[in-house]
């Protein structure tokens, strides 16, 4: 069985992929976090967790380019920490990149209902899984090349909402009542804040992910940082001032608890009819496009190095004749599917579907960042020679900061979150359990030298 992926993505492939499976989050869902924090409060929430991926990025770039596998953390964490290690950052990379897309894809079914008022969202959101499951199957170049062209495209339109908005932006409409919670002597809530971290994350959220196209790089030790740098600053200077311009246009608080924010806020500025507000919602699906397109080849490559490694089913590492793994891809796609018609079925304790989906996948990317900067510092330690093209700036301080400060989001979140962070458990006891009954498969896997260092 054939279960090697082909290298054919250079460095602004990899721009594209990394920015791309962000860049959703500059279009929605953060605006959430307004809602609990309010303006100046989710800021300084933003700020911190600006800080915390800038450090991560900066730390998982080394271990991106000294392992590049299609596991990406799941392969950081196995070879740092043995099967039960991979267990824990692939189970939790795998829930970050499959019920990230469902929010992805309810978003775009409301953008699509602000043009198609008759048009049901969560229809609109499958056949974005239809069409986009298929796109990715058909080949990694194709997809990385079309994830390149709306990528660009949605940081363009990003760069147009603010420069159309500017004109009407004022700091007082975007610090009023901008500490939501605050107590009867106008002290800031703290608490708010640390409940808007997972709608801060969603700013930054998967950029990670492109670690999981490395088999598929050229000259993965040179492109990889390159990619990844500019893409984290791309991504910071975005998420800031999208908030900035869209708060201080209004009343920000008719945007926050919403799933299309940006056209509501230019609504406020331009008017219903304007043309403006018409090519924002069309060109503003690139952005969720984007993402939505490149996390499906997310979550597909960590279901592939799963199953190669025997963790899941062996017949998800199959490759089409695309050379892409087709039935990870379709796979991933069901649960997401499912998901997005499970609001009727679990009490959500008030939360809004897309919000408990982002939740959900934050809980997994939090998991994941952990174990990668526990990987990073145990490996220096264990395999000094390992090859580094790249190497952590400001060791150990930086992977020490990223490391503290998703340790403090992930309390933060488990005690605001407490049912989407059982359920997360649930998911991930699960996994365990099905590891504990297949150790056959494992043995059956084909030797992996990059898992296991030898």
């Amino acid at each position: 069985m054939n279960t090697q992926l082909k290298p054919t993505l250079g460095t602004l492939h990899l721009w594209g992929i990394a920015v791309g499976l962000v860049i959703s989050g500059e279009y929605f869902g953060w605006s959430y976090g307004w809602g609990v924090a309010g303006t100046l409060g989710f800021l300084v929430t933003s700020l911190m967790v600006a800080t915390m991926y800038t450090c991560f990025i900066f730390s998982f770039t080394e271990l991106t380019t000294a392992i590049p596998h299609a596991g990406g953390p799941f392969a950081y964490s196995r070879r740092a920490f043995g099967e039960k290690g991979g267990l824990i950052a692939g189970l939790a990379t795998l829930i970050e990149f499959v019920f990230a897309p469902p929010a992805i894809a309810l978003a775009i079914g409301a953008y699509l209902n602000v043009q198609f008022p008759a048009l049901d969202p969560k229809h609109a959101a499958v056949g974005a899984y239809i069409v986009f499951m298929g796109l990715n199957i058909l080949g990694v170049k194709l997809a990385a090349t079309f994830e390149l062209v709306v990528c660009v495209l949605a940081v363009a339109e990003l760069l147009v909402f603010m420069g159309v908005v500017a004109p009407a932006f004022s700091f007082s409409n975007f610090a009023l009542n901008g500490w939501a919670g605050a107590d009867a002597f106008g002290a800031p809530a703290i608490a708010g804040m640390f409940a808007a971290i997972p709608f801060a994350i969603w700013f930054f959220l998967a950029i990670e992910g492109a670690a999981m196209a490395a088999e598929e790089a050229k000259d993965p030790k040179r492109t990889i940082p390159k990619a990844y740098i500019s893409g984290i600053l791309t991504l910071v200077l975005l998420a800031m001032g999208v908030m900035f311009f869209a708060g201080g246009v209004g009343d920000w608080r008719s945007l926050s608890n919403i799933n299309d924010p940006l056209p509501q806020a230019m609504k406020t500025v331009v008017g219903d009819s304007s043309g403006w507000l018409h090519m924002l919602v069309w060109i503003g699906l690139f952005g969720l496009v984007a993402s939505f397109h490149g996390i499906i080849l997310g979550y597909s490559r960590q279901f592939f190095a799963l199953a190669r490694a025997g963790y899941l089913p062996a017949s998800l590492a199959r490759l089409s004749r695309f050379q892409t793994p087709h039935r990870a891809i379709i796979a991933g796609g069901l649960i997401g599917i499912a998901a997005i018609y499970s609001d009727g079925l679990i009490n959500l304790g008030g939360m809004t579907l897309t919000a408990a989906m982002i939740t959900m996948a934050v809980f997994g990317a939090i998991v994941m960042y952990i174990m990668s900067m526990l990987s990073l510092f145990k490996l220096r330690r264990a395999e000094p020679n390992l090859p580094r093209s790249f190497r952590a700036p400001g060791y150990p301080l930086v992977p020490a900061i990223a490391l503290a400060l998703a340790a403090v989001c992930l309390v933060a979140m488990a005690w605001f979150n407490a049912l989407i962070g059982l359920i997360f458990l649930v998911f991930m006891a699960l996994g365990f359990i099905y590891f504990l009954l297949t150790g056959q498969l494992r043995a059956d896997a084909p030797v992996d030298a990059m898992l296991t260092g030898r």
